[in-house]
């Protein structure tokens, strides 16, 4: 745990070099005080201090925790606006998926596969196929690219394969997915569209596999220029070889975001980890992207460590991949970073199409890949997932 010291920084009062102090009752020129001069010094000194703390108190309430940012979800997997931006320059879905997912093949599901859903209180059973069919605009706008669609498809089957969020050592927890945003939205026959069906009926039974086992998928709305490795994204997890950050071309600037809190809201987001009154945050590490993996929440009384996803989650950020500073007035400061700077967020050339798909793994007989031990499925919107005890993160 470093030391760290205050990061809101008051004007000093202090006299310049041979200035002279004069009050009533007290020479310039004289050690020697009256007597009521040295029975009102107290009275004098309480007024100053009172002042001074008037001042520090006025400027806290008016101080402004501004923060910049990037990317919407947790960064792990794929960035469906970078899919996106993959298609239209001509890329396939193969090529999207070989990008995003490090190492992988493409395989075909086991026949007969089904998937069981927890709707409301009640488990259904689908067969893999109509699943996905109820998935897949839910998650991506139809009337993107077809490449895009066709890569969502493909990362929503595996997704459906190989995310246990149920317990099935429990009677009535005996499923595989949520039908909401703790795993990725299923909404029935109502998200089926002539688009969507198209891109699920060409890449039919498809599914991402490593070293010929199905792979989980996670996905997530845009990463802002990269995106990040499983055991960062996921405090806890183990790493896997296939979900490692990668440099995303095609996110623009439309990823970027800002917001200002007052330091009042903020001590109110951050409460139980604020010690005495709230100066600020100051971040220790950060993954292979920019994304907060460690920083600390700064107090009059101390420090208190925190995840960057508890961190964002708190806060409401779009993601865990942001700055901090402190406006008072028109000053703006920021805050303490001891992380190792990043290099540029995104590409100086966009790489072209590549013009050979994939290769296609050997079918497996059944999906035997799991999801890292401590990964397996709270979501975020559009279906990017979270560590399950994490605090959903707001406005991902």
């Amino acid at each position: 745990m470093l030391t760290i010291g205050s990061t809101y920084h008051r004007t000093k009062v202090s006299p310049r070099r041979g200035a002279s102090l004069s009050h009533p009752g007290i020479s310039p020129r004289s050690t020697s005080f009256s007597r009521s001069a040295r029975n009102a010094l107290p009275t004098i000194l309480a007024a100053c201090v009172a002042t001074l703390l008037l001042g520090a108190g006025v400027a806290r309430a008016s101080s402004q925790l501004v923060i910049s940012g990037a990317g919407d979800g947790h960064g792990v997997g794929m960035s469906q606006d970078g899919a996106l931006g993959y298609a239209q320059h001509g890329w396939t879905y193969q090529a999207i998926l070989a990008h995003y997912y490090t190492g992988t093949a493409l395989g075909q599901a086991p026949a007969g596969a089904t998937v069981r859903v927890l709707v409301g209180s009640k488990v259904q059973t689908l067969p893999l196929e109509t699943y996905v069919r109820g998935v897949v605009s839910a998650e991506m706008p139809a009337g993107w690219p077809l490449a895009a669609l066709e890569a969502q498809a493909v990362a929503s089957r595996t997704y459906a394969l190989t995310a246990h969020a149920g317990d099935r050592s429990k009677i009535g927890q005996q499923f595989d997915v949520y039908a909401d945003t703790r795993s990725q939205v299923y909404r029935g026959v109502a998200a089926e569209t002539p688009q969507t069906d198209t891109a699920i009926a060409d890449t039919a039974g498809q599914i991402v596999t490593y070293g010929g086992n199905p792979a989980i998928t996670y996905f997530f709305a845009s990463s802002g220029g990269r995106t990040e490795n499983v055991e960062n994204g996921f405090p806890g997890a183990a790493p896997e070889p296939w979900l490692r950050g990668v440099s995303d071309a095609y996110e623009t600037a439309q990823s970027d975001w800002k917001l200002s809190l007052p330091f009042a809201t903020a001590a109110a987001r951050l409460k139980g980890l604020v010690k005495g009154s709230f100066r600020g945050i100051e971040v220790l590490s950060r993954g292979f992207s920019p994304r907060i993996l460690t920083a600390e929440v700064l107090g009059s009384g101390g420090g208190t460590q925190v995840s960057g996803p508890e961190l964002a989650a708190r806060l409401g950020l779009d993601s865990t991949w942001a700055y901090f500073s402190v406006k008072n007035g028109a000053a703006v400061k920021p805050e303490p970073d001891h992380s190792p700077q990043p290099a540029a967020t995104n590409p100086a050339g966009a790489p072209a199409a590549p013009s050979a798909p994939i290769s296609t793994a050997p079918t497996p007989e059944s999906p035997t890949a799991t999801p890292p031990a401590s990964a397996a499925a709270v979501s975020s919107a559009q279906g990017g997932v979270q560590a399950p005890g994490a605090a959903p993160m707001l406005g991902a």
